[in-house]
């Protein structure tokens, strides 16, 4: 699931500080642009994001290209500046757009300069006029927590106009001295120069205490998942919400919501189910960030019954409800008699439409009685700091070598071994270093050790060493090859263990004990750079193997990482793990399992079985009374690894945790599958602390029908022929979904088949030999 990138410029922790200026400050003129690097020696890219991009240096140097998607972006990072203390008050660069449209410029900046963490703040320019503008963009009109004097990034994204377009944005510059902006050269207003009205600014927001006793805001939506919005459809009400198709894009980050219209009649909704505000609530409020001149509609709609179908609509535009825009955030309210005729004892939908620009929503609430307040977010409790030990310098048993020095152009690494990432993955390789950058977490890329297996139990004492700058957001694993070290035979890799990069790195060096990955030392593969959770730019210059580390260096404790498994355990057996699908199509499935008397593990996503409207809970209760095994598959399926923090993590499984309990009268299941079988080192770590058992199983598979690829496709045929290979290739354990008609249509064969091989089959705890499974 696409989130929106942040970009990072800073790989090195110092600033740059000089005298005062007494002049611009190049930032790029495009000269070096073929070679990927700006004026400042920095990175700047879009990454591949955009369809076409090429440069020119007339007209003090420009880039020209057209946006592939709305998630297209082009970034200029740079060494962090000290840029006020410097004289630097301002940016300027040329623009070039489509008439009426517009971009979001983001200026990133950190605490300080030795900070690892950058806050991001935007100005939306819009209402081009098609022809070259200059454009400066004052420092301090970067309003959210902008620090000029730590300023590592600029970056352009969000464009946005009707149809493809070309752009060209150019000669980038530090403005030198004060400057004075001309309201004609400014697209938009960063500063407001006054206070429209119903608006209340963010920096005079407080939380009013409710006017009757005991009431707190009814929160509609906190936007707290992109995979609970716009994969399963629910608000935080669990009620249903949606674009239906009509946005150009919808971006959950940071509990906000970027809603940007494909035309005017794209729209978005989000449901209560049936609420009486009547005496209690007042109206809804939540903050908005757009640009000067957006307009859009606000409806509410509402029920003469409980469950029935709609009988009043009042629709109100922002005009009529007094709102106005500067491309700032803040609280916007309205109190229900604005909507004159709506049953306040029947509230049924909000609903947002004609959009004429993108528009950034906040948490979404019912305030309490007639004073507008904000949902304000649960605090997010501090981290437990845990002890490091000493690091000490055991002699290794094996020889210290250098794996990969990143040879510009060369397919093997330094032991003339394959290296090389998954397609999708930005890899930049240079004489001596390697740029990495991603926004699918899914993705990896590769060293190896051997074409087939290595023992590494000699250096069972050493630690792996990568020298790196820039971000360590993402974890690296260790590869475990299958028992007979074929690459032909499934599993392939068997398993491996991974650890959390942040947790062993300085801001240049990561030290991992070998010791710390759990795997059988004596088939290892190599090693593995997997789960980034962030599009921050990571650069390799070395990796090695070393026995001792530096003097005074600490090394975290080995958090536990559960098992990751991609095969039975039991001789001879074999499990159908079959994931969350279509409620219409269970029943056929039932029948058809029953049929053949086999028992199988069904993974179940926790919102969905919440909710009366899909028969989820009935379904699987009945499933789990026929002997079949119930199993976690997350709240509200995202890539587990790619939230952007642990308390995003948490969230997820805490939610599915309790909904299966609730579920399923207080069970609890050590067995959970990731969504699209996305791993990484924190959501194992977590997993393990959620579950509150040492060796919980993460469960992956040996046998992929392909109904992603093929069930809807006019070949769905291919599921059948999947099957087939990986089964050849002595898969045993299976990936499926009852999604689609055509994959339920193959279950009898696929089961027929399986049961052809000679194996008994189970459900997945059985297979794997859990002494708490029941007996066979």
């Amino acid at each position: 699931m696409y989130m929106r990138p942040t970009w990072v410029a800073a790989l090195y922790g110092a600033a740059a500080v000089s005298a005062a200026c007494t002049s611009n400050l190049q930032i790029d003129n495009f000269a070096l642009f073929a070679n990927g690097t700006n004026s400042l020696a920095s990175q700047a890219s879009d990454d591949g994001t955009m369809a076409y991009i090429t440069s020119s240096a007339a007209n003090g140097g420009s880039v020209t290209f057209v946006p592939k998607t709305q998630e297209s972006y082009f970034y200029e990072s740079f060494v962090c500046r000290a840029a006020a203390t410097e004289g630097y008050s301002a940016v300027s660069f040329t623009l070039q757009g489509p008439v009426n449209g517009s971009v979001a410029v983001e200026l990133q900046t950190q605490t300080n300069c030795s900070a690892t963490t950058h806050t991001s703040s935007y100005n939306v320019l819009s209402g081009l006029t098609g022809t070259r503008q200059q454009i400066t963009l004052p420092l301090d009109s970067f309003v959210d927590g902008v620090n000029p004097n730590a300023v590592v990034a600029l970056a352009f994204s969000e464009f946005i106009s009707d149809g493809v377009a070309a752009w060209s944005i150019g000669n980038i510059q530090f403005v030198c001295g004060a400057v004075t902006v001309p309201t004609s050269s400014v697209i938009g207003t960063p500063i407001p120069t006054s206070t429209p009205t119903g608006v209340v600014p963010t920096s005079t927001v407080a939380t009013p205490q409710p006017t009757s006793s005991g009431c707190s805001n009814l929160l509609i939506d906190d936007w707290e998942s992109q995979s609970r919005l716009t994969f399963l459809n629910y608000n935080a009400m669990q009620q249903s919400t949606s674009d239906d198709g009509t946005m150009s894009g919808i971006v959950v980050d940071s509990h906000r919501v970027m809603l940007t219209p494909k035309t005017t009649d794209s729209y978005f909704y989000s449901q209560f189910g049936c609420v009486n505000a009547q005496n209690t609530y007042g109206g809804i409020s939540f903050r908005i960030r757009a640009a000067s001149g957006t307009t859009f509609a606000v409806t509410l709609t509402s029920v003469s019954e409980c469950g029935g179908q709609t009988t009043k609509t009042v629709t109100k535009t922002t005009a009529q409800l007094s709102w106005g825009f500067d491309g700032t955030e803040r609280l916007y309210w309205f109190p229900f008699t604005a909507f004159s005729g709506i049953d306040v004892t029947k509230l049924q939908m909000i609903y947002f439409s004609n959009f004429n620009k993108a528009v950034i929503l906040g948490p979404m609430s019912f305030y309490c009685g007639s004073t507008a307040s904000e949902y304000v977010l649960p605090s997010t409790p501090a981290g437990v700091k845990r002890e490091e030990s000493a690091g000490t310098k055991p002699a290794a048993n094996g020889v210290a070598f250098v794996i990969d020095s990143f040879t510009s152009g060369a397919e093997s690494n330094a032991i003339g071994q394959w290296h090389g990432g998954d397609d999708g993955m930005t890899v930049t390789m240079g004489s001596g270093y390697m740029t990495v950058r991603t926004n699918d977490s899914d993705l990896g890329w590769n060293t190896q050790l051997t074409e087939t297996c290595v023992d590494f139990s000699p250096w069972k004492n050493a630690y792996l060493h990568v020298q790196y700058s820039g971000s360590n957001k993402f974890s690296i694993a260790l590869q475990q090859h299958n028992a007979k070290c074929n690459a032909d035979i499934q599993p392939y890799p068997e398993t491996w263990d991974s650890i959390e990069a942040a947790r062993y790195a300085s801001t240049n060096d990561i030290y991992v004990p070998i010791s710390h990955f759990n795997i059988n030392m004596s088939r290892v593969i190599g090693f593995n750079f997997k789960g980034f959770y962030t599009t921050n730019p990571t650069v390799f210059y070395k990796v090695e193997v070393v026995n001792q580390i530096p003097a005074g260096w600490k090394v975290p404790d080995k958090l536990p990482s559960g098992q990751l498994v991609f095969a039975c355990k039991r001789p001879n057996s074999f499990a159908f793990a079959i994931d969350d699908g279509e409620p219409a199509l269970a029943q056929q499935v039932m029948d058809i399992v029953k049929s053949e008397n086999i028992n199988v593990t069904f993974f179940t996503v926790g919102l969905p079985l919440l909710d009366p409207a899909t028969n989820l809970s009935n379904v699987y209760k009945d499933m789990q009374a026929r002997g079949h095994q119930i199993a976690l598959h997350s709240y509200t399926h995202p890539k587990m690894e790619g939230l952007p923090d642990t308390q995003s993590i948490d969230w997820e499984y805490n939610n599915d945790i309790a909904a299966v309990k609730k579920v399923f009268n207080g069970m609890h299941t050590p067995y959970f599958r990731p969504p699209f079988g996305t791993e990484g080192a924190r959501m194992r770590q977590r997993l393990v602390a959620a579950m509150g058992v040492p060796d919980p199983y993460i469960v992956q598979w040996s046998i992929d029908v392909e109904d992603w690829l093929w069930a809807e496709s006019n070949t769905p045929q291919k599921q059948l022929e999947a099957f087939k290979r990986d089964l050849a290739k002595g898969g045993n354990l299976v990936v499926m979904h009852y999604l689609y008609p055509t994959t339920v249509g193959y279950l009898r064969q696929f089961i027929k088949l399986a049961k052809a091989s000679g194996k008994q089959l189970m459900r997945v705890d059985q297979c794997m030999m859990d002494p708490n499974a029941p007996p066979l």
